[in-house]
């Protein structure tokens, strides 16, 4: 959803835009469906935005709209703003409420998907307040999400994980990770290079997401069900295949990712990781063509394991890539300490150039 707001400090109202689309039910990391084809990349046409945000991402990129929301249960703001070169939070569980509730359910979070880290902040300061019809929903955020950020970095520890210690990354996109985090160092923080000690948790995060997708169907007749995209109908006939124990079992390996993630930042105000481990691909494919990934779960190693952990996480522009494309870097926080991710975001674009796809150059 695309919109514009006053910049007055009391601000309540918008100007609605237009809905911009996603793949059926958010389901997957690109953006087509039946209804409206094949949403593309501005910076290459024939390539995705990402998603599943991905016409919120396009239409930021190009300017369509300075604010833009989106929703993001496994990466879905963060991919589409790796791949377009914008800026997108997935804000702490809670903070933002969603009404009707995703069926998704607690992995679902929503947020800004903007040109720039301040414009993000000006949404957040207007829906980043409790609504009573969302019982997720957590107390009133207490951040000031238009204070004025940081002119250094002294004293914050970062830490830096290029592959979270079992993701695969282009060499191009960690060459230009790491010259965003020398530029961390160099303001000051103190950055050390350390996983955060987890295993891939694929198989936790399959789980939650099959059983949430096969809630989809019970709302639909059998009609509306043959015609739902086959990716999505299989995900969610193989969580009705799910047992009980199957996702007690998921729960608690959350849980304990969960209490892993809050004993790391003890030790470290922020994790800093690639947004994603490769360019943006051809558009109508939920993987690269080609590629051994069998879903597009696989192609997203860095973005999901914060959806199960509720951190806040945001993607933030960094530079690009080999060929031209956009690159992301990703700021994780700890719950509830989003603060930390938006005063680094806005401290960092003040220090690097917006990008700005060819086809807005016009």
């Amino acid at each position: 959803m695309s919109m514009r707001l006053s910049p007055r400090a009391c601000v309540r109202r918008a100007v609605v835009l237009g809905k911009t689309t996603t793949p059926e039910f958010g389901w997957k990391g690109v953006t087509d469906n039946p209804l409206y084809g094949i949403t593309r990349n501005p910076w290459q046409p024939e390539l995705t935005p990402g998603g599943s945000s991905g016409g919120a991402g396009a239409a930021a990129a190009l300017n369509l709209g300075l604010l833009h929301q989106g929703s993001d249960a496994g990466g879905s703001i963060r991919i589409p703003c790796s791949f377009t070169g914008t800026f997108g939070l997935k804000p702490t569980f809670g903070w933002v409420p969603q009404w009707p509730a995703s069926a998704m359910s607690t992995l679902s979070h929503l947020g800004p998907m903007t040109r720039s880290a301040a414009d993000s902040a000006l949404l957040l300061s207007v829906i980043a307040h409790p609504d009573a019809r969302d019982g997720y929903a957590g107390p009133a955020c207490p951040i000031d999400w238009l204070a004025a950020p940081p002119s250094y970095l002294a004293g914050m520890r970062i830490a830096y994980s290029r592959d979270l210690g079992y993701a695969s990354v282009a060499p191009d996109i960690l060459r230009a990770v790491d010259a965003a985090v020398d530029e961390l160092r160099a303001l000051g923080a103190e950055v050390t290079e350390v996983d955060p000690g987890f295993a891939s948790p694929k198989a936790t995060f399959d789980t939650l997401w099959h059983a949430g997708a096969s809630r989809l169907l019970d709302g639909l007749s059998a009609a509306q069900c043959d015609a739902l995209d086959p990716g999505l109908r299989a995900i969610a006939e193989h969580g009705k295949r799910l047992t009980l124990t199957d996702y007690l079992i998921a729960r608690e390996a959350r849980a304990a990712l969960v209490a892993h993630m809050a004993d790391f930042h003890r030790r470290f105000d922020l994790l800093v990781t690639p947004t994603l481990p490769l360019a943006p691909f051809a558009a109508g494919h939920e993987t690269p063509p080609g590629s051994d990934y069998v879903d597009w779960v696989d192609w997203t190693p860095f973005s999901y394991p914060f959806n199960l952990t509720q951190q806040p996480a945001a993607s933030v522009p960094c530079g690009l890539d080999d060929t031209g494309l956009p690159v992301g870097l990703q700021l994780v926080g700890p719950r509830y300490r989003d603060d930390r991710v938006m005063a680094v975001a806005r401290l960092l674009e003040t220090r690097w150039p917006r990008l700005t796809p060819p086809m807005a150059r016009a």
